[in-house]
């Protein structure tokens, strides 16, 4: 992640996905420009790795929005010069001093967007088959939910659907009701997310310092 919320990093290790072996050596820059991207997971059928990036703040309520990305080895990603869909953003200009344009056309531009200051933390594909048929293969994110907007936003799970060729298609609700009072106060903010061995989500509420188990209970309504 970064050090900042939109500045230029003399680490050429912040603001990047590293990779490395489990006993530290072979330490390399995936990919860089990303602000700040916790959670990413590989897709289980294509094999590519997807991760939600958190957006610049004091932008305002609706900038900057949270990014969706496919992450590719040696690509880049725009922060803090270029963002969601590929607005520059004037206070950084492309450090190499090339135009935004040329710096634009350089990077990924992300697959989806999601609400701003949402703060998109964990990430998880769903491999098992406790959940309906149509869920294979589909992600969840956990939105740990805004500080800094008039009308709050994230507070929830949410289920990426993702299409048969692996690619993201939208976002929809899956678990709400973190906001109370009218979205005036928080009940909790999830936060890490895991599949457990029998297919649950186990999910994280750091409000509260708990861990709620989500499973599928349902089953086929009987003919009368």
């Amino acid at each position: 992640g970064s050090t900042c919320n939109a500045c230029d990093e003399d680490n050429p290790e912040n603001a990047t996905i590293l990779q490395l072996n489990t006993d530290g050596s072979g330490r390399q820059v995936v990919a860089h420009g990303l602000r700040n991207t916790i959670g990413f997971d590989w897709h289980p059928a294509t094999k590519e790795l997807f991760g939600m990036d958190h957006g610049i703040d004091w932008l305002g309520d609706e900038d900057q929005q949270e990014e969706l990305n496919q992450i590719k080895p040696g690509a880049g990603y725009g922060w803090p010069s270029i963002i969601a869909d590929g607005k520059h953003y004037p206070a950084n200009k492309p450090k190499s001093g090339e135009s935004y344009e040329a710096f634009d056309a350089k990077n990924q531009r992300p697959l989806l967007l999601y609400k701003a200051h949402s703060a998109p933390l964990g990430l998880v594909f769903n491999r098992a088959t406790q959940f309906p048929k149509e869920y294979q293969n589909d992600a969840f994110v956990t939105m740990h939910g805004s500080w800094n907007r008039a009308q709050p936003s994230g507070y929830k799970l949410v289920r990426v659907h993702f299409n048969a060729q692996g690619q993201p298609e939208r976002f929809e609700d899956f678990i709400t009701g973190f906001l109370v009072d009218n979205d005036k106060s928080e009940f909790g903010r999830p936060c890490g997310l895991v599949q457990a061995p029998d297919g649950s989500l186990l999910m994280g509420d750091d409000d509260n310092g708990v861990i709620y188990r989500v499973a599928y209970t349902g089953g086929t309504k009987k003919k009368s």
